[in-house]
């Protein structure tokens, strides 16, 4: 009997896993007060001609087109923040928010089966909603009064028609989409750069929205109306 002990080789202790690589964080959605923060920015960059109409134009559309708050940083980078307001932080977290103390001025307009209509003299606000569900929503602005530089429409028509006026003295722009539909903004640019900009967005299903001058129609006192507002 063979009594010699033969070597057991050691345990081979299995490899371990390399550790996976952290996460990306997602990116931060873009709230309506960021896109209002950057938009002012804009406004103010147009006023002191450090951009031209055109290039006010382009940033502002894509500010509207905007997802995420790492896509608004870029169209300010090269711009100065006046007074206390803050740009937006690209690198945020998924937990943080950003906030502001300042209201926004919203109007819904919901017509279902039925038409809803603002036109006259009247303030407009900061933005509008409007939406149309087999029904009409009318928004006349050839006599409102405007308090701030940019007003923001968001127009939805499904079986629906959502039709915006406006004077031909100030800057209209849109963005949006028509699926088995009708989305068209007749673009119209101010020859004053300190007019109003409204921007129409929005997107019909089997609807109509459109947004255009109407002849004839201007706003008087323009700019004694927005001094008397915005403080300049």
């Amino acid at each position: 009997m063979d009594l010699e002990k033969h070597a057991q080789p050691a345990p081979v202790e299995p490899a371990k896993a390399a550790p996976a690589p952290p996460a990306e964080l997602p990116a931060l959605r873009a709230s309506d007060a960021d896109r209002d923060r950057i938009a002012d920015i804009l406004r103010d960059a147009l006023a002191e001609g450090r951009l031209d109409a055109t290039e006010h134009s382009e940033r502002i559309d894509a500010v509207y087109r905007a997802k995420t708050v790492a896509e608004l940083e870029p169209l300010v980078k090269d711009l100065p923040v006046h007074g206390d307001r803050p740009r937006p932080a690209a690198a945020a977290g998924p937990r943080e928010t950003l906030e502001t103390d300042t209201p926004v001025d919203a109007e819904n307009m919901i017509a279902v089966f039925s038409s809803s209509t603002r036109k006259g003299r009247w303030r407009v606000g900061r933005r509008t909603n409007a939406f149309a569900l087999f029904g009409n929503v009318e928004i006349d602005l050839t006599e409102a009064l405007f308090e701030q530089r940019l007003t923001v429409i968001n127009a939805t028509a499904i079986f629906g028609n959502v039709e915006v006026r406006v004077p031909e003295n100030l800057s209209l722009r849109g963005s949006g989409t028509g699926i088995f539909g009708n989305f068209e903004v007749h673009t119209l640019e101010a020859g004053d750069p300190e007019a109003p900009v409204v921007v129409v967005n929005g997107y019909s299903v089997f609807g109509n929205i459109e947004a255009k001058p109407k002849r004839g129609k201007i706003i008087a006192d323009l700019h004694g109306r927005l001094r008397k507002h915005l403080g300049s």
